[in-house]
């Protein structure tokens, strides 16, 4: 049942958050071609598309990490996984997802000051302070906090997509 709600509420998210990842994406193409076709073409000498890219990247790689995250797509131990007994792979499962908490949430912490430092700099070619930009860091630690609390209750410490038995290829392995 608590299963299920935490399932429920890591897709929606996620959904919402690849939403956010595509319009990211378009964005960037759209800029990286608008400098392309700028200094190729028409020679406006603009100054912000490569900047602009920059930045955008930054959003689009750090929001994909809850992306990964919920789908259980993240760097795991799959090796070692596969040739151990279900009762020790749950209970490691639950500490790596422990240790993923632990370390965005540092993230989160940290990258609250540093999206703050970010109110004080300006990005002069943008016209603007460096602070939206820099809120990247923090939004998607605690994005992907959430992820893995959801992530931990949704799978009880089971790897969806390994075996209950360890298998005879992975011992050879």
């Amino acid at each position: 049942m608590l299963g299920d709600i935490a399932d429920r509420i890591s897709r929606q998210l996620n959904r919402g958050t690849e939403v956010i990842l595509a319009a990211l994406m378009v964005a960037l193409v759209l800029d990286v071609w608008i400098g392309v076709v700028d200094r190729y073409f028409f020679h406006w000498q603009l100054p912000w598309p490569e900047v602009l890219a920059r930045y955008l990247m930054i959003w689009a790689a750090m929001l994909a990490v809850s992306s990964g995250i919920a789908r259980r797509e993240h760097i795991g131990l799959t090796a070692v996984l596969l040739n151990l007994p279900a009762p020790l792979r749950r209970a490691m499962l639950i500490g790596i997802d422990l240790m993923t908490f632990t370390l965005f949430f540092y993230v989160l912490w940290f990258g609250i000051g540093f999206a703050e430092s970010g109110a004080k700099r300006q990005a002069m070619i943008l016209g603007a302070t460096l602070q939206p930009f820099y809120a990247a860091i923090p939004t998607a630690a605690a994005l992907a906090c959430v992820q893995v609390v959801l992530v931990m209750v949704r799978d009880m410490g089971r790897q969806l997509d390994l075996p209950d038995t360890p298998s005879e290829e992975g011992a050879g392995a």
